[in-house]
């Protein structure tokens, strides 16, 4: 029983851990966020900042850099019909809950001009 017990608290200490790490992500990068923190003039450093590192740097032709913030967000609510707290155990029996999923994308595009500071800021935003 003892064994029991402390497997199911570190589960659930896990998973606070996990929430929480991914729900600060999730906060730190929006739609709000760049459209607040990013303006034309602003210098790279300063966007580095504001966003973090983007996830794809390009530079065309013309010399043109553009950083790209790609960002995917899953959501997953759990519901309990009898009411109260469920907690769900791998490989356990079924319960009479059920689960609602939703997405949330958002690419932005930061454009540099030649003296490294922000030309454009462009975006995509969508949640399903």
């Amino acid at each position: 029983m003892k064994k029991v017990l402390a497997v199911l608290v570190l589960i659930v200490a896990t998973v606070g851990c996990t929430r929480n790490f991914n729900k600060s992500t999730a906060q730190n990068f929006t739609l709000g966020s760049v459209q607040m923190k990013i303006y034309r003039g602003m210098e790279q450093g300063a966007v580095a900042e504001a966003l973090g590192s983007p996830n794809i740097v390009t530079k065309d032709a013309d010399g043109q850099v553009a950083w790209i913030y790609d960002k995917i967000g899953t959501e997953v609510e759990y519901y309990d019909r009898g009411g109260g707290f469920w907690l769900v155990i791998v490989g356990g029996g079924g319960s009479n809950g059920a689960t609602r999923t939703s997405q949330r994308t958002l690419t932005a595009v930061v454009r540099f001009n030649a003296d490294s500071k922000v030309e454009n800021v462009t975006y995509h935003s969508s949640k399903f």
